[in-house]
Formats: structure tokens, C-alpha cells, sequence
């Protein structure tokens, strides 16, 4: 009886949840047109506003003042700087493949707009005469969607350091590339949480789930994995390991110059926008109210125009993130990055999937229907318990390991020679210095044991 039905609210479930929730049917091709037009003018005039916002922020952090001459509190610096970069003169290699290296940065920039089109940024509202969502496009699988966006924008990083005909971008975009990849399979595994409590990947659907409770709470582990992920994913502070000046001057970009240089900038911070407007979507409740707001007037505030005031809010609360990141921490090197990724947030996030999986198969009654007290299914309180018992039991194990290497300290040598590594080392106390042997003593005895060795038998 229980399997059933587990069945029956498997497949109500299904039917709920196989289509968007937005609804296009009243939406014409030329307000798509405008719509998508609209989105294009709105990254733009943020990514000019978050750069400002970023010298400010971190001028003020660092006790400077930051641009304030061109325009009203330097509003205008940004734009100045634009122009400024498109009139630099374009300057291509030699060696150089010109084909793809004039095609790298359009794939990097082209790449960052298109995954926003999937990104609702309200419900439905009134537009020009016709009901319509606030988002360009939706489809049952719309997440997986901005993953491959961002698996072809890696070709323009890569396209960039092989096309320059040059080592260090070379090396730049192998570097870049690799780091990206890398963090995007955390970053897909860690969305996968999120997948099984709302029931589908649709971006609409997402948020409507989101209704009852914002999913960075029961998926906490993952957001805190996504967030981790977004920053390696943007190539950010303290993971921004492709501008390496001491090894790599500007990475994979280092020589492209004028417009060309500037998509690629472009391309990062609407790179920070996309990721940061999918975080907002999966795990914050996307461009609904805070709970208490939207309970006042039965909702009033929680849809319309007012879910854009929202969205932008948390938006930029995740833009604030990043720059306090910079502000804040310095550059890891590239072996604890990519450590990080490989060892600990991939295996990881592999074992938060499956404690998920059983969660919420205990919740939809597959593990028994059995309540607990407060109506709480006794099958997900035992889950639960048993993910906790094993979490502190490799908690315990990890500590017991660290405290065992932390207590095996290896006693100095008694004797010490300041010049065996090529550079004078003082001793530590109790130690004894190895007086060095002088050269021109030291090579008649080296001499004399070549011919002793010389001198005896062989055979």
C-alpha cells in the first residue's frame, strides 16, 4: 500500500513538474525580440555599474578613495574607460592564427549572454498589451542548459592562449581551462540536490517550488559547495590562477589588446552576473519576496514588477560577495585549487547526493509511511540520523589522524651545515655547526681518495 503510494505522488509529481511553469503562449516573436533586447541593455549597464561599484568597494576597504573625478562620484570613470579601451590600437601577432584568434573572444563574450536568457527574473507581468514572463526562454531542462553555455565558453579560453602563437598564453589557457572544468563537475553535482527536491530543471518550475522554503536551507551543503564553485568558475579572487603576474603575466589574454581584450572582459563579469543570477534562482527563491514580505496583502509584493526589485536584490548581494572576496584574500596556489576541487568538493558532493537521494525518498514514503511525532515521516528522521552518525564518525577519524601527525614531531639533527642547501641557514638551538671545509683543503684530500680508489683491486 505504501509503494503505492509513493507511486502515485512519484507520478502527480511528474505531472507537476515536466513543463515550465512560465507560460508563453501570449508572448509574440517581437516581444521576445524586445525582451531579449532589454536583457542585453541591462547586463551592460550593470557590468558598467559593478565595475565602478567594485573600485569603490574595495577603494574603501584599503583606505583610498577609489575613481571619483569623471562624472557624479566617479559614475562616469567606467565609460571613460571603455572608450578608452576601443580607441587603444588592435594589435594582432605574427604568429598568430587570425581566424581563431579574432573568434575567442566572440565565443567568451557571445557565451556569458546567452545563458542568462533561461534566468526568470519575475513572473508574469504586463507588457505592451500582452501577458508575458519576465524571462527570455524557458525549457524542462534549463539548467543543464547553462552548463553546456558555460562548457563551450571554455573553447574561447582555450581558442585565446593556443591562437596568440605565443608560450604563456599557452600555458594561460591550459591553466584556465583546466580550472574551469574541473570546478564545473562540483558545480553540476551540487545543482543535482537541487534537481531532486523541486522535481525538475526548469528555472520556473525551481522558483515556484521555492515557495514554501528557499532550498540554501535543506540544500545547505550545496549552496555552500555552488558558491565555492562560482567563484573558480569566473576565474575570480582568490581563484583568478590564469593571471598569474609572476608566471604567466595575463594569462590566456595577455596579447589581446583594444575591443578584443575588452570582450573578454566583458565576458568575466557577466560571467559573475550569470552565475550569481542562477544561484539566486536555485537556492534563494529566484525573484520572490523574503517570507515576511511576501505574506503581507496576501502576496501583494510577491510577484509582478515587484519580483524584478527582488531578484536584483539578491543579485547583488552575491556582486558584493565577489567583491569582498577580492578585497579580502590573496591568490591560492594552483595544486591547493585544484586539490580542493578533485579531493574534496567532487567526493564530497558525490556523498551529499546520495544523503539527499534517501532523504527525499524517505519523504515521498518509498522507505515506509510511518509518522513520527510533528508528522515527520519516521523513514526521513532515520536517514538523517544515520548521515549524522556518519558524518561525525569520519569527522572523529580526520581529527584523530590530525592530532596523531601533529603529535609526531621529528627531533632536529644534532649537527647542521649552514651551506648544504646553497644558502647560509643559522642553526637552531642546541644545534652544532659543521665548520666547511675549505676549497683549496678540500682538494688534495679529494685527490688522495681518488687514487686510494683507484689503487685498489679489482676483481
Amino acid at each position: 500500500m505504501s509503494m503505492a503510494v509513493a507511486a502515485s505522488s512519484m507520478h502527480a509529481l511528474a505531472m507537476n513538474t515536466d513543463h515550465p511553469a512560465a507560460d508563453f503562449s501570449d508572448t509574440p516573436w517581437w516581444l521576445s525580440l524586445i525582451k531579449a533586447v532589454l536583457l542585453f541593455v541591462i547586463l551592460l549597464l550593470n557590468t558598467l555599474l559593478v565595475i565602478w561599484f567594485e573600485r569603490r568597494v574595495i577603494g574603501r576597504m584599503q583606505q583610498r578613495p577609489g575613481p571619483n573625478r569623471a562624472g557624479p562620484f566617479g559614475l562616469l570613470q567606467t565609460l571613460a574607460d571603455g572608450v578608452k579601451l576601443a580607441l587603444k590600437e588592435d594589435v594582432t601577432p605574427k604568429n598568430a592564427d587570425k581566424l581563431m584568434f579574432i573568434a575567442a573572444p566572440i565565443i567568451a563574450g557571445a557565451m556569458a549572454f546567452v545563458a542568462f536568457a533561461i534566468i526568470p527574473l519575475s513572473g508574469s507581468v504586463w507588457m505592451f498589451g500582452h501577458h508575458t514572463p519576465l524571462q527570455l526562454t524557458d525549457t524542462p531542462v534549463a539548467v543543464l542548459l547553462v552548463l553546456a553555455v558555460a562548457g563551450v565558453g571554455v573553447y574561447g579560453i582555450v581558442l585565446a592562449g593556443w591562437s596568440s602563437g605565443s608560450t604563456y598564453p599557452l600555458l594561460g589557457g591550459l591553466r584556465s581551462s583546466a580550472q574551469v572544468i574541473s570546478y564545473e563537475i562540483a558545480m553540476g553535482l551540487a545543482l543535482v540536490a537541487v534537481f531532486l527536491y523541486a522535481g525538475s530543471m526548469s528555472t520556473s518550475q525551481i522558483v515556484l517550488a521555492q515557495k514554501g522554503i528557499w532550498y540554501c536551507i535543506p540544500a545547505f551543503f550545496s549552496f555552500i559547495v555552488y558558491i565555492i564553485t562560482m567563484v573558480g568558475e569566473t576565474n575570480r579572487l582568490p581563484f583568478d590562477l590564469a593571471e598569474g603576474e609572476g608566471e604567466l603575466t595575463g594569462g590566456f589574454h595577455t596579447e589581446y589588446s583594444s575591443l578584443k581584450f575588452a570582450m573578454f572582459f566583458l565576458g568575466e563579469y557577466v560571467n559573475m552576473f550569470t552565475v550569481s543570477a542562477l544561484a539566486t534562482t536555485l537556492f534563494l527563491g529566484g525573484w520572490q519576496a523574503p517570507p515576511g514580505i511576501a505574506a503581507i496583502g496576501g502576496g501583494m509584493f510577491n510577484g509582478g514588477w515587484w519580483g524584478l526589485l527582488w531578484f536584483f536584490i539578491k543579485l547583488w548581494l552575491f556582486m558584493f560577495f565577489f567583491v569582498w572576496l577580492r578585497g579580502s584574500l590573496p591568490r591560492v596556489r594552483y595544486d591547493q585549487f585544484m586539490r580542493l576541487g578533485w579531493k574534496v568538493l567532487i567526493p564530497t558532493t558525490l556523498v551529499w547526493v546520495v544523503a539527499v537521494a534517501f532523504i527525499r525518498a524517505a519523504q515521498l514514503g518509498f522507505l515506509g509511511d510511518s509518522k513520527a511525532w510533528g508528522g515527520i515521516p519516521r523513514a526521513t528522521l532515520i536517514v538523517i540520523a544515520v548521515i549524522a552518525v556518519i558524518v561525525l564518525a569520519i569527522a572523529w577519524v580526520w581529527d584523530t589522524k590530525q592530532a596523531r601527525k601533529d603529535n609526531e614531531v621529528t627531533a632536529p639533527p644534532d649537527e647542521v651545515n649552514p651551506f648544504a642547501g646553497g644558502h647560509p641557514v643559522p642553526p637552531l638551538p642546541g644545534q652544532r655547526l659543521v665548520e666547511p671545509v675549505p676549497a683549496i683543503a678540500a682538494a688534495p684530500a679529494a685527490r688522495s681518495s681518488v687514487d686510494n680508489h683507484s689503487e685498489e683491486p679489482r676483481g
